[in-house]
């Protein structure tokens, strides 16, 4: 059966899973090839040892970087700093302390991340390392402690978008560009939740640094992966990296890869299937913001110059765009020129190896003579921690991945994003704009979504423990985007007196505040489109289970809902035909903007044959293998890793 890149690359990854070739749907156990955390790490460490673990599976798994805080000087996030080092250093594991860089940019400069490989970082820009040809996903805290302790997480394959690119850039568009370019005209959903492929000529002509940026940034556009071809430009770049690091006395990269590489490069099959793909004129792409607050819209830089926004803050920072190939660009802009007085223009280089290589290039004094106020390599104010942060008032023009409201600030400050060069012209002018005079063409919008197939019904074994079967009364709602917010309200987040009952209570009350009252145990609640969307709070699942539901069916999760879901022991089904046809089923009673639909009808799942059962028709889902089952019956990921080590109930912390 032909695969995509990511079917082909997760199959070299599968620990446990399905035994014939692997296709979007499928769930399995996958062995990443690396694991990286950061900040983060403390918070995976006290899990780790909750699980009751005690040994890493594989110290050359894992890999722990400091980034995110590195401004803060007090005791407390010096001390968690210490406990990390300290935890990595008796363990064997490779830590890179505070000032070292940024952990994406650490991963690919320092040879973690190589062409077919699966790595994965509790940090939603791993998407990132897809620009080297491997998988780049990211994992929640519990998944970086399950990897640690057995060096394998659950991973459920996502649907493939094929991106591809035509042409060539013209003159003054850049990789950022590009990807502000799709984000903003493919702003429905179109790659929610999906892996994007990007394929096509126009891909040879990009440098590392570009591709580098338009993979990480793939996250705001919404993909789980954002993954390039392997060819000159990627072995160029790898063969730098090896050079380096040898002179380092590091042998990371297998020098007889390289053949490898060349003669069979990773790729997806020929005649891969795809869900939709999308056609791209890279020639037809110019200077574009995103913004404000906001990826999904976007201005050209030839029309937003035109109404002279006003700024008081530019950045150059983040894992997305301060690569030497930015600095440098930016400083072409910069040079001779001074900031504007009203502008206050922050720097930080990806990594300290990147700072110091501008300096020899003599690139960072040209910052510096602007006027730039330098900052550590580290995240800082993309994540707004430390200096530079967007006070109320105030607008922003930055070079990082991500301009949500309050992201770099408070919520009464706004943000644009652009890339380096539009940033630095921008700081000199003290308005939006770019160098020179940037042009503006339309961009076509080509986009074919092929025909949806229905999984294929599969017979699977059903492990001891697990429900053959379950029957329910249909509890229907309808609409897309019912954030986690909808499910369990912020109200009740962060109580901790909340006791099961109370919990089973409120569920769904900001969605719809009958929904408690009017359900009962055993109901099947099906959703609609990226159900669970919004934040990664785990209540929004266990409220579910408390109020007794034993299992949601919707047309497509947010990812991280899923996750938590089969974490913690709760089945979710995505069966988009089944949403589809009670949507005209009950167009009567969407039009009456009910929230809850209960027909009294019963709905009925059967795991065995991977099939659903409603009102005289049949769904399919993809099958439940010996993954999911296991993380159900024994009540999530914690207690399966246990399970595994051989222990008997968590270890209090």
């Amino acid at each position: 059966m032909a695969q995509t890149i990511v079917e082909k690359i997760s199959q070299s990854h599968m620990a446990e899973g399905p035994s014939r070739p692997l296709r979007a749907g499928d769930f399995l156990s996958i062995r990443p090839y690396h694991v990286m955390t950061h900040d983060n790490t403390s918070a995976v460490m006290k899990k780790f040892k909750a699980i009751g673990a005690r040994q890493v599976y594989d110290p050359a798994q894992p890999v722990f970087t400091a980034d995110h805080d590195i401004q803060n000087p007090e005791e407390s996030n010096l001390a968690k700093y210490r406990s990390m080092e300290t935890f990595a250093r008796e363990r064997g594991i490779d830590f890179y302390p505070p000032g070292t860089g940024i952990g994406h940019q650490i991963m690919v400069e320092k040879g973690y991340v190589l062409p077919g490989t699966f790595v994965v970082a509790s940090d939603s820009h791993s998407n990132m390392y897809g620009a080297l040809g491997a998988i780049g996903t990211p994992v929640v805290r519990t998944d970086a402690a399950a990897i640690w302790a057995t060096g394998e997480f659950w991973w459920q394959i996502p649907r493939t978008v094929q991106v591809v690119l035509e042409g060539k850039l013209a003159a003054g568009a850049t990789g950022k560009d590009i990807i502000v370019t799709l984000c903003g005209l493919y702003n429905q959903e179109e790659v929610l939740n999906a892996a994007v492929e990007f394929a096509g000529p126009g891909v040879a002509s990009l440098s590392m640094d570009a591709r580098l940026s338009i993979a990480n940034m793939s996250t705001e556009w919404g993909a789980l992966v954002g993954w390039f071809p392997v060819d000159e430009v990627t072995l160029a770049y790898l063969d730098a990296r090896n050079r380096e690091l040898r002179a380092q006395g590091v042998a990371r990269i297998p020098q007889e890869k390289f053949a490898a590489w060349r003669r069979n490069p990773p790729a997806p099959d020929q005649d891969a299937v795809y869900a939709a793909r999308i056609v791209l004129n890279l020639g037809e792409v110019t200077p574009h913001v995103s913004g404000p607050d906001t990826v999904q819209v976007m201005q050209s830089v030839a029309e937003i110059a035109k109404k002279k926004v006003a700024i008081q803050k530019a950045y150059l920072v983040s894992c997305v765009n301060s690569r030497l190939e930015d600095l440098a660009a930016a400083a072409k802009v910069l040079q001779g020129q001074t900031i504007a007085n009203s502008v206050t223009f922050y720097l930080a280089a990806a990594s300290r190896s990147v700072q110091e290589e501008a300096e020899k290039r003599g690139i960072w004094k040209i910052f510096l003579d602007a006027g730039a106020q330098p900052l550590p390599s580290g995240c800082g104010p993309c994540i707004g921690l430390g200096t530079g942060l967007l006070e109320a008032g105030e607008v922003g023009i930055s070079a990082t991945n991500r301009n949500f409201k309050g992201r770099m600030g408070s919520r009464d400050a706004q943000c644009y994003l652009g890339s380096p060069e539009v940033v630095a012209a921008s700081a000199i002018a003290g308005y939006i704009c770019g160098p020179g005079q940037p042009q503006y063409r339309e961009v076509t919008r080509c986009f074919e979504e092929f025909p949806e197939a229905s999984a294929a019904a599969e017979k699977v074994e059903i492990l001891a423990g697990f429900p053959a079967s379950v029957r329910g009364r249909l509890v229907f709602l309808p609409p897309d985007n019912l954030n986690t917010d909808g499910i369990y309200g912020k109200d009740y987040t962060y109580r901790e007196d909340m006791t099961p009952e109370m919990m089973a209570h409120v569920v769904m009350e900001n969605y719809d505040p009958q929904f408690a009252g009017r359900t009962e145990a055993g109901d099947v609640v099906v959703g609609g489109f990226n159900f669970g969307t919004g934040s990664s709070r785990e209540q929004a699942v266990t409220a579910l289970q408390c109020k007794g539901i034993p299992l949601v069916i919707a047309g497509s999760f947010s990812q991280t809902y899923l996750r938590n879901a089969f974490n913690n022991g709760f089945l979710c089904i995505e069966t988009p035909q089944l949403v589809r046809r009670l949507r005209a089923k009950f167009a009567d009673a969407i039009a009456r903007k009910e929230k809850s639909i209960i027909p009294g009808a019963l709905i009925e799942v059967d795991f065995a044959a991977s099939t659903i059962k409603y009102a005289g028709e049949v769904f399919t889902f993809p099958a439940l293998g010996s993954v999911p089952q296991s993380l159900v019956i024994v009540g999530g990921v914690e207690n399966l890793v246990s399970k595994k080590l051989g222990i008997h109930g968590a270890v209090a912390v």
